[in-house]
Order: C-alpha cells, then sequence, then structure tokens
C-alpha cells in the first residue's frame, strides 16, 4: 500500500490534489450556496478559450487563461449584478461563448500542439515542483481571503440585499470572490484540469449539505468530502491503472450518493436570513468588524 508514496512523481500529484481538495470545497461552498454552481463551468470554458487563443499567438497558454478568465469573471459579475434575477441564464451565455470561442480558436489553429486531454482533465501525475509552488500558493492567498472575510462573506451568502443594508462592501466582494475563482480555475487548469476543478467546487460542498448542521460545519465537511475524494480516487486511478481527474470525481458522486442517505437533519421551512435574524443593526467592515 505505502509503495504509491514512494515515487517522487506520486508524492507531488498527492500534495497538489489534496491542496485543490481543500481550497476548492472553500471556495465551492460560498458559491453553491449562492446558486452559482456552474461559475466553475463558466469560468471554464472561457479558460479553455484563453489556452486556445494564447496557443494562436504564440502566447504562454496559462498567462493566457488566467487573463481571459479575470476580464471573464469581471464580465460576469458586472452582468449578473445588472440581471441578478437571472444569474443562471448569464452563466449559460458566458459558458457556451467560451466554448465557441475555444472551437473558433482551435480551428484557425493551423500549427496544432494544442493538447485538449490536458486541458480538461489535467497532468496530476507530471505535477513539477513549480506546479506546487503555484497551488501552493493560491492555496495560502484562498485561506488568507475567507479566514480575513469570512464574516462578511457569510452575510452575503445568505442574502446579498440584506447585505447591503447592513453597509457591507456587496460589490467588492462579489468582485474578489469572482477573481479568486477565476484564478482557481487558471492556475489549476493543468495540474488537474478543467473538469476536476469544476467538480471539486460543488460535488463535495454537495455532499456537506446533507449532513452538515451549520454554515461552518458545512466548509469544514465538504473539506473533509473533498479530501476523502481525492484520496480514494487517487489510490483507485493507481491500482486499477485509470485517469486520476476521471476516477476522483466519480468517486466524489459516488461520496454524494452515499451522503444522501446519512441525511438526517429535518428539513427547515423557509425564513428570514438567519444571519440578519441575529445581527439586525450591525454594520461591518470588510473584514467583519463592527464600525
Amino acid at each position: 500500500m505505502l509503495e504509491i508514496f514512494e515515487m517522487e512523481f506520486m508524492q507531488r500529484a498527492w500534495l497538489a490534489g489534496l491542496i485543490m481538495a481543500t481550497i476548492c470545497p472553500i471556495i465551492g461552498s460560498f458559491l453553491v450556496l449562492r446558486r452559482q454552481s456552474l461559475i466553475g463551468d463558466g469560468l471554464g470554458h472561457i479558460a479553455f478559450a484563453g489556452v486556445a487563443g494564447g496557443a494562436l499567438g504564440g502566447y504562454n497558454p496559462v498567462l493566457s487563461a488566467a487573463i481571459a478568465t479575470v476580464l471573464g469573471a469581471l464580465a460576469i459579475e458586472r452582468v449578473r449584478t445588472r440581471l441578478s434575477d437571472a444569474a443562471d441564464m448569464v452563466l449559460a451565455i458566458f459558458f457556451y461563448s467560451g466554448m465557441g470561442l475555444a472551437v473558433i480558436f482551435t480551428g484557425l489553429n493551423q500549427e496544432g500542439g494544442l493538447n485538449l486531454s490536458s486541458i480538461l482533465f489535467g497532468s496530476l501525475m507530471t505535477v513539477s515542483r513549480q506546479d506546487l509552488l503555484v497551488v501552493i500558493l493560491l492555496a495560502f492567498l484562498t485561506i488568507l481571503f475567507v479566514i480575513s472575510t469570512y464574516h462578511s462573506l457569510e452575510y452575503l451568502t445568505f442574502d446579498e440585499t440584506c447585505a447591503k443594508v447592513a453597509g457591507l462592501p456587496v460589490a467588492s466582494l462579489n468582485l474578489l470572490l469572482a477573481l479568486l475563482t477565476a484564478l482557481t480555475v487558471a492556475l489549476s487548469m493543468r495540474i488537474v484540469g478543467l473538469l476536476l476543478v469544476s467538480a471539486m467546487m460543488v460535488i463535495p460542498v454537495a455532499c456537506a449539505l446533507q449532513t452538515a448542521y451549520s454554515f461552518k460545519s458545512t466548509i469544514y465537511q465538504s473539506i473533509a468530502y473533498g479530501l476523502a475524494t481525492v484520496a480514494i480516487g487517487l489510490t483507485a486511478s493507481y491500482y486499477i491503472n485509470l485517469a486520476p481527474g476521471g476516477t476522483i470525481v466519480l468517486t466524489g458522486t459516488l461520496l454524494f450518493l452515499g451522503s444522501t442517505f446519512l441525511k438526517s437533519k429535518p428539513k427547515q421551512a423557509a425564513g428570514p436570513c438567519p444571519v440578519c435574524e441575529n445581527r439586525p443593526k450591525m454594520r461591518y467592515r470588510l473584514f467583519g468588524k463592527r464600525k
């Protein structure tokens, strides 16, 4: 069993996978509860277009993907703010637009050299030390952002309108969260692939929502489900000789199906935002402290 840890490339794959299994559910906890589950997919298709455009112009694919994804996140957030009642429609439009651009850029690239498999499914078994450093830096920024703005993000997640009334900088928080999501998708694309990044933002959180009893519990349990998904998926892919990305995603799906049978909390009736109810007169700065 321990032979899986003896090879250096497997050690890097495990470390990169476990880090992604931590930061993706953290971001996903806020996105899923705000009904923005598909934003990872939407940004992933924009990143795909960025990679194809970079390959066409002879630029670094990761850099071009990062630029395209950040610009896409800014555009999505801008349009979503104006059409708040049709957020799913906005995501779908950007979803298809990103795919359309990727197809056009790929068709114009006569020289080829664009490895679609590595973009969609990643190369977890070929993670380099430089890739690992990028993931570690991304994890540090994600955890720092969430810890620094946790109370504000919690307020925003339950009721955006209520958060505005309470004096939160809603536009800034939405923008920062969108940019962090975009960077996570773009920088992790070559390592774990667009499929796994998007799935890890949603599936562990979906599992946690079946068994968690509070917002903090949802975050903690989603991380636990994410770690279990990567650990089981990587082990199975190594010994059965399967693609790591696909095996991890299917493992997460099986865990979700299993978590539905563990669901024990009764369904609560809809009511006022619990954060607003508990803090009706509080006003927050960006970092969630009283003025």
